[in-house]
């Protein structure tokens, strides 16, 4: 029985985890943001969202702010949207790579109807975070 509390304990403690790194993710999203993670052991810059080193496998990371400015590096317009997001068409769903480093990010940049308006290259920035998720701005 013991072992059965212990094992519990550990999944609570995970899942509060969890909950507590997705918030610091979004709120560093809110204010422009992008919250990285630098590998303890090798450097290797990763999103936050991850658990362990993609280089390494290593599980310590330290928090490394970025800022969120970027540039297009592909993305797809959605003019029949999902149940919900009738209100926001047409969008453009953007990955973005972030200025300066090896890293994608994927948002929402709303009022793109055609490709003319986003070439890929364009840059865009962060701007928040709400239910259609990261909020992107062309600049």
């Amino acid at each position: 029985m013991a072992q059965q509390a212990q094992a519990a304990q550990s999944t609570y403690s995970k899942a509060c985890r969890d909950l507590t790194d997705k918030q610091e993710f979004i709120d560093a999203i809110k204010s422009g943001k992008v919250l990285a993670r630098k590998c303890a052991k090798c450097g290797h810059l990763h999103l936050a969202t991850i658990y362990f080193c993609q280089n390494c496998g290593h599980k310590e990371f330290e928090n490394k702010p970025l800022d969120g400015n970027g540039v297009v590096a592909t993305y797809t317009i959605i003019t029949v949207p999902p149940a919900g997001f009738e209100k926001y068409t047409p969008y453009a769903w953007v990955v973005m790579k972030i200025d300066g480093y090896d890293l994608r990010i994927s948002g929402f940049l709303g009022g793109i109807g055609s490709p003319a308006q986003l070439p890929v290259g364009s840059k865009v920035k962060i701007t928040g975070y709400d239910d259609r998720g990261i909020l992107l701005e062309k600049q």
